[in-house]
């Protein structure tokens, strides 16, 4: 028996040290992870010397004038350490966001930076950085996720680098929304780390744990200009100080170290609930540019609409424990209640895998709802986030003719997989519109945004459970019928193109029909909107002549060129993306824009390093608030290769075999016993 047991313990001892060398040399994931302090060799904290926290403070300033935004984020950097450090900070950006700017400011030097080519951007960094230069690099690894780079920050040093941006705020019902992302959720990742390719690094991010204090200083401030009196000026994320300076103007404040863990939401209405809608004009010196802003015409009633069916998909994984899951059940339970008899339903739940309420709709009778809802509020959120399968699986789901299909996606979004899912769902375009729904206070909004962008459906983000119920009733009035249909736009009189959006789609929402593009010739002529409501034709003319003229192109011209961006990004995920990724780079080059193959680079000519010694640092980031500390992951244990599976096999037989062996000789022994006895006897 004990040579049984010692074999167990050695077969034991070897298969847990071959699984584990296994696991930690080649299947640790590229996964988030808890930041410490600790420093020193061996450590996942700061070297010894290092200032564990570079990034100070980060001022935001923001002029809105209109439907325009102009936007300042000052980050300040200092090293309190006894090291020269390179600190790397990944941020979060809105998705709608033209970076047109960056400068560096070094003690009474300020450097602007230039625009290149994203891998020359990074070359000439880190020949900076070797050199002993203080330099900046500001690079998009998601239209929505900036990391920033700055090199050579020495002991005692201060140390500030600027971007700017502009964005356009497209009212919805009314309401005007202005949004500051505070931080980059944790994202799941199943894609080994050893041999990643360096963009696909920046997930390997620092985070604090839940409830944590961020040592930065955060600080906001948004001064709004509006062309009529302002109203119902609120901030549903945060607790600002809000000014008025006279019925068109306000001035909204925020300093709180601990308000970076979630989105800044900020929204205003117009005196009687009017929109900024119209044709502006912006002349540059070698291209001209238009935007055309068309208020949407009045809905039709739902007495009027087809059978319906639609295909809830919903996030359960670790990253939606909490708040986002329990908002996410309270929604999808109104949005099932809101269904009628003749429409029909599915719901299919995902983490690490998937799991089906029924292998095809059903009607949404008051029974089948109730089944449902039973089944989702078993869920409390676990595993990781594999989107891509869901969707797979939610489009092999079997189809009635006539009946319209949506897919109602629900996550926050914490996936690096978004450039596939989007080219999966436009190469399903056809058989199901798709509406995607963001819950948490942080959202991926490049995800939500472009996953409903490719579905041709409609984008929702719920930040509190409060806006659960509002984003539920907007929904049930976007699915009901589209506002307009058929859509055309033409010019009479003048030339234009290079239009944005290329074919305009349904109008689902209550906000304005958005063209942008260029024009040629004399200020003469009209554009003109045609459609459909569903009962009746519609048409709008807008006369050049009594246009906008807005006294700066650049800001038209950027915002242009930030579209065309965003849906050379799109076909990018869905065909050979060779000729998108030229047309991209060209666009970032000419309009000094920041695009995935264009950087921002500063860099200070002056050598202020000598010593070999350089401290790499990543600024550790807060849990978005409401998430759990479950969402920051872990090296995936992996399945063991085929020469595991065969130790074990054999090692198995082998023990199994002696234990035989054993219990024979055991056997035999009682035996001798027994017959030395008889014979004595």
């Amino acid at each position: 028996m004990k040579t049984a047991v010692t074999l167990f313990w050695i077969l034991f001892a070897g298969l847990s040290a071959a699984w584990s060398a296994e696991t930690t040399s080649g299947d640790r994931t590229l996964s988030p992870y808890f930041w410490v302090k600790t420093t020193g060799p061996g450590s996942d904290g700061p070297g010894v010397g290092a200032d564990p926290l570079p990034l100070k403070s980060t001022r935001v300033e923001a002029t809105i004038a209109g439907v325009f935004a102009d936007v300042k984020v000052t980050q300040h950097y200092a090293n309190t350490g006894t090291v020269p450090l390179e600190a790397v900070y990944v941020f979060p950006g809105s998705t709608r966001a033209a970076v047109h700017g960056l400068t560096l400011f070094v003690g009474d030097r300020r450097l602007e930076a230039k625009t290149k080519e994203r891998a020359e951007a990074r070359r000439t960094y880190e020949a900076a950085k070797s050199a002993g230069k203080t330099a900046s690099l500001l690079e998009q690894q998601r239209p929505n996720v900036f990391q920033m780079n700055v090199a050579n920050i020495l002991p005692g040093d201060d140390v500030s680098v600027e971007l700017r941006y502009t964005e356009l705020l497209v009212p919805d019902h009314g309401v005007y929304e202005f949004v500051y992302p505070g931080v980059v959720g944790p994202r799941y990742s199943n894609k080994p780390a050893p041999g990643a390719p360096p963009e696909d690094t920046w997930v390997q991010n620092p985070y604090l744990h839940k409830g944590e204090q961020d040592p930065t200083g955060y600080s906001l401030r948004v001064d709004v200009a509006g062309s009529m009196p302002l109203q119902d000026v609120r901030c549903r994320s945060h607790a600002p100080k809000v000014d008025y300076r006279g019925q068109n103007e306000a001035v909204v404040s925020l300093d709180d170290p601990a308000g970076a863990n979630r989105d800044f939401v900020l929204s205003y209405r117009l005196a009687g609930g009017a929109i900024q809608s119209g044709l502006f004009l912006g002349e540059g010196k070698d291209e001209k540019f238009f935007l055309l802003m068309v208020q949407p015409p009045a809905r039709p009633t739902l007495a009027q609409v087809p059978p319906r069916e639609f295909v809830f998909i919903l996030d359960v994984s670790g990253s939606m424990n909490g708040f986002p899951l329990q908002t996410a059940k309270g929604l999808i339970r109104e949005l099932l209640e809101s269904l009628r008899p003749q429409d029909s339903f599915n719901v299919l739940l995902f983490a690490g895998a998937s799991d089906l309420f029924s292998p095809s709709s059903v009607p949404a009778t008051p029974e089948a709802i109730r089944a449902a809802l039973q089944r989702i509020d078993e869920q409390q959120g676990s595993g990781g986030t594999e989107l891509l399968p869901a969707l797979k699986r939610a489009l092999s789901l079997p189809q009635s003719e006539g009946v319209s299909r949506s897919f109602v996606v629900i996550t926050d979004g914490y996936v690096d997989v978004e450039a596939e899912s989007f080219r999966l769902v436009r190469e399903n375009a056809g058989r199901a519109n798709l509406f995607a729904f963001g819950i948490g206070s942080s959202v991926n909004r490049f995800l939500i945004e472009g996953l409903a962008r490719s579905g041709q459906g409609e984008p929702f983000v719920v930040t509190d459970p409060e806006a659960g119920h509002e984003a539920a009733g907007r929904f049930r009035d976007y699915v009901s019928m589209p506002l307009l249909t058929g859509v055309r736009v033409k010019m009479e009189g003048f030339e234009a193109y290079d239009l944005e959006p290329g074919a305009c789609a349904d109008l689902l929402a209550e906000r304005p029909l958005i063209v942008m593009g260029k024009w040629r010739g004399e200020r003469t002529g009209h554009v003109v909107v045609t459609g459909n409501t569903g009962t009746a034709p519609y048409r709008s003319e807008h006369d050049m002549t009594t246009a906008t003229v807005l006294p700066d192109a650049g800001g038209l011209s950027r915002l242009w060129a930030r579209a065309r961006i965003a849906e050379l990004g799109d076909l990018e995920g869905a065909r050979d993306g060779g000729d998108q990724k030229a047309a991209i780079t060209q666009l970032g080059l000419t309009y000094n824009l920041l695009t995935k193959y264009t950087s921002f680079v500063a860099v200070d000519e002056i050598v202020r390093r000598s010593s070999p010694t350089l401290q790499t640092v990543k600024q550790p980031l807060p849990l978005p608030a409401g998430v759990e500390n479950s969402a920051v992951g872990y090296p995936v244990a992996a399945a063991p290769e085929p020469s595991t599976v065969a130790l074990v096999i054999v090692g198995l037989i082998v023990l199994l075999a002696a234990l035989w062996r054993n219990r024979r000789l055991k056997i035999q022994e009682a035996g001798q016993e027994s017959w030395g006895e008889t014979k004595t006897k």
